[in-house]
């Protein structure tokens, strides 16, 4: 709560008056509201708003930059909201580190000090702080660039060199605020791919604080979304858009790119089967004819993909009373993965005349049509049947 006697406010966040209502009573603004969640070790977790949400401020309430109200964080059972400040001081330099959306470089020190100085004010010596501070610097892709100073670097590398002053320490978090936002929108996606890079090897945990919605969805291993001070939802990249919370949250993804997040599973539809070992081509052509289909997939009893048969094929069968039709399967079917993204999906099957199938270790899951890739994309619901239903109107 920001103002004087923030306690005051407390009792009515509790009758969950509303944060106008509570500035309009008491001149308080509520900063945060009952934000309650975990962070898993080594995820990158985002937390995302509108400007005003209170996204900047739980952070900081995270490292005790803003003091909380009331409440409790804890890390590693340990509550930081009670900690003595010395005990808090060593907590920061020894397990948290802050990277901010302005570099916060000092102009006049090369970019080789700038990366030591945590460590120097840590008390670290000059050639352990050295070597910790090249090796940093070699992380995010600066070596050579030591001895330069801050003008002498681009944006996207000035936020380099705050990047790797904050790896220079070895936390076990990060805490990053709009690091990103400041940046053109090329070098932010280069700075994105980046972070995921040496995320593989780091396995920080990472907390990321953004406005934009597509960069949540495109490094987040979760999403938090806030709003007047409060959590909306939390959730995968996934859920926050296949299942929103409410109408706020449906109202900011309703114009995402959902290629970048969408997988196969996310578009495949139910495919009609016919099992080979126990059933011939007439029981085939008349699922197919109830279906409006014109060719079918082949399973084994384990639904294991054996590829597809076509009507036409199966016809000729019947008309020479041949009963068995795996002479006439097709194993040369387009398969794709469960976890393929959409995005390769839709290069896949774009000259495709049959729908790709949808596998997991050689099980058939579903089949990918283009009318059902296209309707998810604009937002429809793919239907079990493989029908779209139309965008839900907002």
């Amino acid at each position: 709560m920001f103002g004087k006697r923030p306690e005051r406010a407390i009792p009515m966040l509790r009758d969950n008056k509303s944060k106008a209502d509570i500035l309009e009573e008491t001149g308080l603004t509520v900063g945060v509201n009952k934000a309650s969640f975990e962070v898993n070790d080594g995820e990158v977790f985002v937390i995302m708003g509108l400007s005003g949400s209170g996204k900047s401020t739980l952070v900081r309430l995270l490292n005790r930059l803003i003091e909380p109200t009331s409440g409790a964080v804890y890390l590693n059972e340990q509550n930081l909201a009670e900690m003595e400040e010395k005990t808090l001081r060593s907590v920061r330099r020894r397990d948290m580190s802050m990277v901010f959306q302005k570099f916060g470089l000092f102009p006049f020190r090369t970019i080789q000090s700038n990366v030591e100085y945590g460590l120097e004010v840590q008390g670290m010596g000059r050639e352990d702080r050295g070597k910790k501070a090249t090796d940093a610097l070699s992380l995010v892709g600066l070596d050579g660039y030591e001895k330069m100073l801050p003008e002498e670097l681009s944006g996207g590398m000035q936020q380099r060199v705050g990047l790797a002053r904050a790896l220079a320490n070895d936390p076990e978090i990060l805490l990053m605020d709009e690091a990103f936002s400041a940046l053109d929108p090329l070098i932010r996606k280069e700075m994105q791919d980046e972070l995921m890079d040496l995320q593989e090897n780091m396995k920080k945990t990472i907390i990321f604080i953004t406005h934009d919605l597509d960069e949540a969805l495109r490094i987040g291993d979760r999403i938090t979304i806030m709003k007047d001070g409060a959590i909306v939802q939390i959730g995968t990249p996934e859920e926050i858009l296949t299942n929103p919370a409410n109408d706020y949250v449906e109202k900011f993804v309703e114009d995402v790119d959902r290629s970048k997040v969408y997988t196969a599973q996310n578009v495949m539809t139910r495919p009609e089967t016919v099992q080979p070992e126990r059933e011939g081509p007439r029981v085939a052509l008349q699922r197919m004819r109830n279906s409006g289909i014109s060719s079918i997939y082949a399973i084994k009893r384990d639904r294991e993909l054996l590829g597809i048969v076509h009507a036409d094929e199966l016809s000729q069968l019947v008309d020479e009373g041949i009963d068995d039709f795996r002479g006439v399967i097709h194993n040369d079917v387009l398969r794709v993965e469960m976890e393929t993204p959409v995005t390769e999906v839709i290069d896949l099957i774009k000259n495709s005349k049959v729908p790709a199938a949808v596998v997991q270790d050689g099980k058939l899951r579903g089949i990918i049509v283009r009318s059902s890739v296209l309707g998810a994309l604009s937002g429809g619901e793919v239907n079990i049947n493989g029908s779209v239903s139309e965008p839900t109107s907002r």
